[in-house]
C-alpha cells in the first residue's frame, strides 16, 4: 500500500551505523522482505509481483529492520 515503508540499520564498521529505507512510492505498491543465505533483500513490488527497486544487505550487518505500515483511518461510522 502507498506509504508503506521499511527502515533498515545496518552496521557499517568504523563509521558507526548507516539507515536506509524502502519506500512504497505509488498506490498499488507494496514492500516485501526476504532473508535468503545470509543476504536480507527488501523490495518494493507492482501489484503482478514485479519488484520495481531491491536493497539487499548481508544480514550479518542488520542491527535492526523495522517495518512502518501506513495506517488507514476508519471509515465513518
Amino acid at each position: 500500500m502507498k506509504g508503506d515503508r521499511v527502515e533498515i540499520v545496518i552496521d557499517a564498521g568504523g563509521e558507526g551505523t548507516r539507515t536506509y529505507e524502502v519506500v512504497a512510492s505509488r498506490a498499488g505498491r507494496r514492500v516485501e522482505i526476504a532473508n535468503r543465505r545470509g543476504v536480507v533483500e527488501v523490495s518494493e513490488v507492482t501489484r503482478t509481483g514485479t519488484a520495481v527497486r531491491t536493497a539487499r544487505f548481508m544480514s550479518s550487518r542488520v542491527l535492526a529492520l523495522v517495518e512502518h505500515p501506513v495506517s488507514v483511518p476508519p471509515e465513518n461510522a
